[in-house]
């Protein structure tokens, strides 16, 4: 069961499950109202791409995605297949598929981040082809620097640790990445979701309450993170 602070933590009002049938969320870290984070990634100067470094869990249903790619991405990437993930298995029923695999690294980062650039070659591949980048991204990615554990929507360990180090400006982790949380969870979650982020946000001060959005940006022009 998720901890997290008492006191922080907020029922939904229901239960929300991702459109791949897992994760399920039922509650909030209302944490993720109140951190902020730089957020446009690639626009960033000082990270020299920090949270790509450890590489990313890839649930059971992308790495199978993937694969389904292999053969137009070791074209593309110039790396064989067999060098893409690590050995380790995780086997979690909060996954989609019922676990993940990590993906390996190269040269201190993700062995799919750009060699002497910046992003992932994997959101880019999906872009320039026309593909849906959540075909091939995991949630673990697409959500950062959100994540979840048990059924609570919360913020990841590395901004929790105060290891990301674009935390303490820009927009909230929450509205940074909304439109991703839409994505996956549809529009009566973050409905409630909005409505939670409003109470907090009005408890510390009541003219910064945001003004709820319908849609977030369109998943298919979003730069590559």
């Amino acid at each position: 069961m998720y901890i997290g602070s008492m006191g922080r933590i907020k029922p939904l009002g229901g239960t929300f499950r991702a459109r791949d049938g897992t994760p399920t969320l039922a509650r909030v870290d209302t944490a993720i109202f109140r951190h902020h984070y730089f957020t446009h990634c690639l626009a960033c100067t000082f990270c020299h791409d920090q949270c790509c470094e450890d590489g990313v869990d890839v649930d059971f249903e992308h790495v199978r995605a993937i694969e389904r790619h292999a053969t137009d991405l070791e074209a593309y990437t110039g790396v064989p297949r067999s060098e893409w993930f690590t050995d380790d298995v995780d086997h979690d029923p909060d996954y989609p598929g019922g676990g993940a695999r990590r993906t390996a690294t190269r040269d201190g980062g993700c062995i799919f981040l750009t060699p002497g650039g910046r992003g992932c070659r994997l959101h880019a591949f999906c872009l320039e082809r026309g593909i849906d980048y959540h075909e091939l991204k995991s949630p673990v990615d697409c959500l950062f620097p959100l994540t979840w554990f048990d059924d609570v929507l919360c913020a990841a360990d590395e901004v929790e640790d105060g290891e990301l180090i674009c935390t303490g400006t820009g927009p909230t982790l929450y509205r940074g990445i909304r439109h991703e949380v839409l994505y996956y969870f549809g529009d009566a979650c973050v409905a409630a979701l909005d409505r939670i982020e409003t109470e907090v946000i009005a408890a510390i001060d009541p003219h910064q309450a945001p003004t709820p959005k319908a849609r977030g940006p369109s998943r298919l022009t979003r730069s590559a993170p």
